[in-house]
């Protein structure tokens, strides 16, 4: 599982990157434009599912952390709950349809 941090800051309309510890430098724009390009950077040196997280300190400044690996993401076991009550739910149909008489 790798993390890459960065320090992002915003000057006269250009928000750049910088990684903590690290070699990667990105500028763009937007917040967002410039979260992409990080978002892509670390998958270029990096595999598996991304998660990434941007935390304003303050209007001119963000922290933006990029992390990949990790445990697969949860249904919480609500799809496992789901399952059962939409087959008593098909049953008790075809029960009232026998109760018609035919």
């Amino acid at each position: 599982m790798g993390v890459f941090m960065f320090v992002c800051k915003s000057s006269d309309g250009l928000w750049s990157a910088k990684q903590y510890k690290g070699d990667i430098e990105e500028s763009d724009e937007s917040s967002f434009g410039l979260q992409r390009k990080l978002v892509k950077e670390a998958i270029s040196r990096d595999s598996g599912e991304m998660t990434s997280s941007f935390l304003k300190v303050n209007p001119h400044s963000a922290r933006f952390s990029v992390a990949s690996g990790g445990a697969p993401k949860s249904t919480g076991g609500l799809a496992a709950v789901e399952a059962p009550a939409a087959e008593e739910k098909k049953e008790e149909k075809e029960e009232s349809d026998d109760d018609l008489g035919e």
